[in-house]
């Protein structure tokens, strides 16, 4: 598959850093490479020195690749070992990334470690965002505050401003004045999300309609904005977010964390409401029905919803046998009591997670293994052409 390199967890760790781990060479599109040219009803690829790649090896690792025909710009790395395996360009411009599975595997391990710590986080990030909710006038802490606490509440994206222009797709950045009525202590959401999904929601908190309708009472067609300190009005962006939850944490929270850990609290949820199962079967058909009841909530497909939002050992938990519920008494009362200002559910699965991944260290460091290297498939060699 290739990547969005907008959803990519690059900002989480240095990717320089995960292609060393690894075991491969941090390469970019920017350094020589093969390109792809249109033969007839199929390609020819040339080497960085212009000649056809001949090499039955090489056209393989390309053919393994399964680059989209329309895609414009390929660029595919000269070497098997490069962290970036292939770019290109999609129907809409933008650039795809086709990561090396090592690299990509080192970064989903670091991806979900992340996670913990961004839930471990959280009662703090909620005590800040409601003091700053408190503030007076539209700061801009207050109203990025307010998106924030949004974002967690509702689940809805941040949204992108490219997609709201190109797609009239929106999200809570993105929203504008008519996507929100707001009628005394509730606000009604209704709008065009992303791939075409139409929200419909509503919120009920007197504090945060009062915010929204004096944003709406501003000037201009953009739901959320602020006055900033020289008095001058500014639209928040989902930069603007990101910057925020950053200042706020001093850690790379993005707003898609939230969204990633709701996804494996809802998913844990939705697993402790069946009944034990007695067949692999029956157990795959559970987990198959959690998943579409999460991606529901997250506006998401299935396939995507399990493959990013959800930490994949809620389903080892969940196969094993552990009741995601009642996790709490196989920890330590001093875990839980760290864990206040987390929801029981919240907490329950933190400590859950936590527990799998302490015996994982354990078992790594009880069993040290040398340095990983690539697989096989992907050996280091150079292009022969």
């Amino acid at each position: 598959m290739l990547l969005d390199p907008n959803s990519s967890p690059d900002n989480i760790v240095d990717p320089r850093d995960a292609a060393e781990t690894a075991g491969l060479r941090y390469v970019s599109d920017e350094e020589p490479g093969i390109r792809r040219k249109k033969s007839g009803k199929g390609f020819t690829y040339l080497g960085p020195d212009g000649k056809k790649v001949a090499d039955k090896e090489t056209l393989t690792r390309i053919r393994s690749l399964a680059i989209p025909p329309a895609y414009t710009d390929v660029w595919i790395c000269a070497r098997a070992n490069g962290h970036i395996q292939a770019t290109g360009r999609d129907a809409k411009g933008r650039k795809q990334y086709r990561y090396h599975l090592a690299f990509r595997e080192v970064r989903e391990s670091t991806k979900y470690e992340h996670m913990l710590e961004f839930a471990r986080g959280l009662p703090a990030i909620r005590k800040t965002i409601d003091e700053h909710m408190s503030l007076r006038g539209l700061s801009r802490e207050k109203v990025l505050a307010t998106v924030v606490h949004l974002l967690e509440n509702t689940l809805i994206r941040v949204g992108n401003a490219d997609y709201a222009k190109q797609n009239k797709s929106y999200g809570l950045t993105t929203l504008r004045d008519p996507h929100v009525k707001v009628e005394g202590a509730e606000l009604r959401f209704q709008f065009k999300g992303k791939s075409g999904k139409t929200w419909r929601l509503a919120v009920k908190d007197r504090r945060i309609a009062r915010i929204v309708k004096a944003c709406q009472d501003l000037p201009g067609q953009d739901l959320f904005q602020y006055m900033d300190e020289n008095g001058q009005q500014q639209s928040v962006t989902s930069a603007d977010v990101n910057a925020y939850l950053k200042e706020i944490t001093g850690r790379d929270i993005t707003a898609k964390d939230f969204r990633t850990w709701s996804g494996t609290v809802l998913a844990a949820l939705a697993l402790s409401e069946f009944e034990e199962f007695d067949s692999d079967a029956k157990a795959k058909k559970n987990i198959r029905a959690a998943i579409e009841k999460v991606s529901s909530r997250l506006g998401n497909t299935p396939t995507i919803c399990r493959k990013c939002y959800v930490h994949p050992e809620v389903f080892t938990c969940y196969l094993d046998g552990a009741l995601l519920l009642e996790i709490q008494d196989e920890v330590q009362a001093e875990l839980r009591e760290n864990l206040s200002g987390l929801k029981p559910e919240e907490a329950a699965v933190l400590s859950l997670l936590q527990e799998r991944l302490s015996r994982e260290i354990d078992a790594k460091e009880r069993n040290p293994q040398k340095k990983r290297k690539p697989r096989a498939d992907h050996a280091a060699q150079e292009m022969r052409v």
